[in-house]
């Protein structure tokens, strides 16, 4: 969701960890990284490949009007993700999607900028130029409002169709009619406990040790407890929230704070807790919950209960230097190819379920891909603002979330 990152580790780390037998658990993928909103900072800037690079064409912006085909590519293509999103083999050399592009499209890759979070992202775009990048919701709908991001000809993205239509059609992806995200990688929050089975998610706001992900949006899980056990809030969506709701969910957020409960960044931090027993309850992902199960740990989730989630996109720049290599990467990102070692690689679903074969298999079974009932239970996230997404009303806005939220974990 927005963002928020986790930590990218390697399942070969995690073996023995608080006795835990991980190797039973390597998914399908050579390593996990599971990137939800909110890791520490820190940033990675990569220039794949080898020789001089061929200078980029003069800026312009790509028209959102139907074209017939992707230009002649300029030659050279920045890139600004997140930590694990894009793999080029520096890490593994069985993990490389960046290679299979330069070859197919003729446009290499010559800055690879990955950060950990959605502020180091905003700032690297501030300092920096790139000709395609991958924002959570969050910063999502941000870059939109400030003109950052152009919209995007989708006639031109082969896949795009592939897209189920609800993850296209995501307030996030969109504006004024207008498409501005192409769907890469997405994910869910889900209550994880080991034990007695609670009634639901609003265990996590009890006065049991509990690991809570440490994001703004964070709040909006608990908002959604409220839409249920607090039906007179009126809450409808869980990430536009009224000043009155949003304390509300703030309140239940800190009734029971205290030095027991665990704000997460890092997947170890849910992983020790639960190996050790200290923590028996957790917001966690469906990766969590699958590592845990196939160590031979009996640990659950509620049955039907309601969640959030979040999409991460691929956007075009508002002036990017070379057009059409963009193009071309959008193209090869939304692919079934690119997605699918994506998906084995991060711990995350893919957007186009035609990567659902091969390494990215479990990724697929475990998030409920394909599953229409299961993902109708998702509310995904999207920038909270003043206007309530535009749907009228006075709600609060992004930064209110962010001061209420340092405030908490401060």
């Amino acid at each position: 969701m927005g963002r928020d990152r986790l930590r990218r580790t390697r399942l070969g780390a995690l073996l023995g960890v608080g006795g835990l037998a991980l190797a039973a658990c390597t998914s399908a993928g050579a390593a996990s990284v599971v990137r939800p909103p909110g890791s520490p900072s820190a940033t990675t800037t990569t220039t794949p490949g080898a020789g001089s690079a061929t200078p980029g064409v003069t800026p312009s912006t790509p028209t959102p009007t139907p074209s017939a085909s992707i230009g002649k590519g300029e030659g050279t293509l920045q890139v600004l993700t997140y930590q694990g999103h894009v793999e080029y083999g520096g890490t593994s050399t069985r993990v490389n999607w960046v290679t299979p592009f330069e070859k197919e499209s003729g446009c290499r890759v010559v800055k690879l900028d990955r950060v950990r979070t959605s502020e180091e992202m905003a700032a690297k775009l501030r300092g920096g130029t790139y000709d395609v990048v991958s924002p959570s919701p969050d910063l999502a709908g941000q870059l939109v409002a400030e003109g950052k991001v152009a919209p995007v000809d989708t006639s031109l993205i082969q896949p795009y169709k592939q897209i189920p239509k609800r993850l296209r059609d995501l307030p996030a992806m969109q504006r004024d009619h207008k498409v501005y995200g192409i769907p890469y990688l997405w994910g869910v929050n889900q209550m994880i406990y080991e034990g007695g089975g609670p009634k639901g998610p609003e265990a996590l706001y009890g006065d049991s040790p509990v690991a809570i992900r440490d994001t703004p949006l964070s709040i909006a899980d608990a908002a959604l407890v409220l839409k249920k056990t607090q039906p007179d809030l009126g809450i409808e969506d869980p990430f536009q929230l009224t000043p009155v709701q949003l304390d509300a969910a703030v309140n239940l957020l800190t009734e029971h704070d205290g030095p027991d409960r665990v704000y997460w960044q890092d997947s170890l931090d849910v992983i020790r807790p639960f190996s050790a027993g200290t923590i028996r309850l957790a917001e966690a992902l469906p990766y969590h919950l699958d590592l845990f199960q196939r160590a031979g740990r009996p640990v659950k989730t509620p049955a039907r209960a309601p969640m959030t989630g979040w999409v991460d996109s691929w956007m075009l720049t508002a002036k990017p230097t070379s057009p059409n290599c963009a193009y071309e990467w959008l193209n090869w990102m939304s692919s079934a190819d690119a997605q699918r070692a994506a998906a084995a690689w991060t711990g995350l679903a893919p957007a186009n379920p035609e990567a659902c074969t091969g390494r990215a298999q479990r990724m697929c079974e475990i998030y409920h891909a394909k599953d229409d009932d299961w993902l109708r239970r998702v509310f995904f996230a999207v920038r909270p603002t003043k206007d309530c997404g535009g749907q009228g009303g006075e709600c609060t806005d992004y930064i209110d979330w962010t001061e209420r939220w340092k405030n908490l974990v401060k």
